[in-house]
């Protein structure tokens, strides 16, 4: 079969390796569309993120090797002994993040919590190939009203499901959303159904500010056209807002926020309230700590996606509460096309994409 490896930072060859073989508790799938996630992008090249060292060590160590590919839909083909909840036909999408099955958490029933096992795409092969074999215990049925193109998508909702959770929203909290690409939209959503009150979201591209506004959002903020901390100010009756999530800060080269976004949303929130820290930044930043003590702020990261997580996503897609077809901007066809997809990813401002680029793998 063919399949895409990397052989270094930035070298990605389409190669041919023998099929996976079938081992007991996995499935062999064929992937129908895939894209690279905004951190698996910048990790191609060689662009410091998170699991940097990781992926450093695997190419020093086993290159050329599969990495990346956990956000998917794939096609079962084969199951392997022991696995009984799925059948060759069937649709499914994955965890990436895995159960290691041994340690205290996972022998006392709370393997959702094990942050010790293999992740999909970075210690185990993922989907930008023709043939994978993937963990059954990773895996969820796609139902039938989703596509493709959405399911492809459940992976990351499923990790803003984690953070909206993570922040506790009481029903009616006023909540303001620094960043408006896939996660920020996604948390848009998931915040309006979990009962926020008013949603104020900030970006400074004009068209992710419209999309905004069509998912739900009730102020759709453009940072390039003033004072972003007044205006939320002005809107919450000189506050801030209960609840802020911060989804644009990283690297400006690849057209995010840097750090001035985590700045600018601890001048926007409430005195006691919360900060959820969605981005990664790729290297340590100073904070004010005395001013986030002074105010009794709490700045939170998400708690780890689980399989409940990405069950519920499949029914919010399924029964149209949360939206994603606005944001797929960039289909590409053909396993060919990989390589554009993750250029596109790795540089969503120069491309004015959203979601991260999409591989549709049966096409020409």
């Amino acid at each position: 079969m063919k399949a895409w490896r990397f052989h270094g930072f930035g070298d990605l060859r389409l190669d041919d390796i023998p099929v996976p073989s079938l081992r007991p508790g996995q499935v062999l799938v064929e992937p129908l569309c895939v894209q690279p996630s905004v951190t698996e992008a910048q990790l191609a090249f060689g662009i410091p993120t998170l699991a940097y060292d990781r992926v450093k060590r695997r190419l020093e160590t086993e290159a050329p090797v599969q990495l990346f590919g956990h956000e998917f839909c794939a096609l079962i083909l084969e199951v392997g002994p022991g696995v009984t909840r799925f059948h060759p036909g069937q649709r499914v999408a994955a965890r990436a993040k895995l159960p290691c099955g041994s340690c205290s958490l996972c022998l006392s029933e709370r393997s959702h919590l094990c942050r010790q096992g293999p992740v999909i795409g970075f210690d185990l092969p993922g989907c930008f190939s023709e043939v994978a074999s993937l963990p059954a215990n990773a895996l969820v049925l796609v139902d039938d009203r989703i596509s493709d193109s959405e399911a492809a998508c459940l992976q990351s909702l499923s990790d803003s499901i984690a953070a909206v959770q993570t922040a506790g929203i009481e029903m009616g909290d006023t909540v303001a959303i620094f960043g408006q690409g896939s996660m920020g939209l996604e948390c848009l959503q998931i915040a309006r159904i979990s009962g926020a009150g008013l949603i104020i979201t900030v970006d400074v591209r004009e068209e992710s500010c419209r999309i905004s506004l069509e998912l739900g959002a009730d102020h759709a903020l453009n940072a390039r056209t003033g004072n972003i901390v007044e205006a939320i100010r002005e809107l919450t009756d000189g506050n801030g807002a209960d609840v802020v999530f911060e989804c644009a800060g990283g690297s400006p080269k690849q057209g995010l926020s840097g750090t001035s976004t985590v700045r600018q949303a601890m001048d926007a929130v409430r005195s006691g309230g919360k900060i959820i820290g969605v981005s990664w930044f790729g290297a340590p930043f100073e904070l004010n700590v005395d001013m986030l003590r002074e105010r009794s702020l709490r700045y939170i990261f998400p708690d780890i996606s689980t399989q409940a997580h990405l069950q519920h996503t499949v029914r919010l897609v399924a029964s149209g509460r949360v939206r994603l077809k606005p944001m797929i901007r960039h289909v590409l066809n053909g396993i060919g096309s990989v390589p554009q997809a993750f250029e596109i990813t790795a540089n969503k401002g120069k491309y004015q994409a959203l979601n991260p680029a999409q591989v549709m793998m049966r096409g020409s």
